[in-house]
């Protein structure tokens, strides 16, 4: 079952910064990266959400409560900006998700049959290698 929630663009955080790694001289000039950031605390999202996201155990959080995200993937600013939206998204997806109830079960008659059938087996093993010949 997922909780909803609605991210709210104004609680999010997005600065352009200088992108690392191969480029060319354009990688010196131009800001590509995004550095996004999201604080979990000051959000609008539900409680429960915003409890389980600071559980989740996930190096992006801060120990403040704060979402930080870079994504420098793509060579457009705007590419980038779509990748750091889609990636907190999927990340407070990931904890409106509540697991699954597990519903206690016990085995079938079957099942029991077959483990006592088996445990009986390796009984009349082990006791035929003690026996003494006479």
């Amino acid at each position: 079952m997922r909780l909803p929630f609605t991210l709210n663009p104004e609680e999010v955080d997005i600065t352009a910064i200088r992108a690392q790694g191969a480029g060319g001289q354009n990688v010196n000039k131009v800001s590509n990266a995004v550095h996004l950031r999201f604080g979990i605390a000051a959000s609008s999202l539900p409680d429960l959400i915003k409890a389980r996201l600071l559980a989740l155990d996930d190096r992006r959080i801060s120990t403040d409560g704060v979402v930080v995200i870079k994504a420098q993937a793509f060579r457009s600013l705007e590419k980038n900006r779509a990748e750091a939206l889609r990636r907190l998204e999927e990340l407070i997806a990931r904890a409106a998700t509540l697991p699954r109830v597990r519903r206690p079960t016990r085995p079938g008659k079957a099942a029991v049959e077959r483990r006592l059938a088996g445990k009986m087996r390796r009984s009349e093993v082990k006791a035929a290698r003690r026996m003494k010949p006479d």
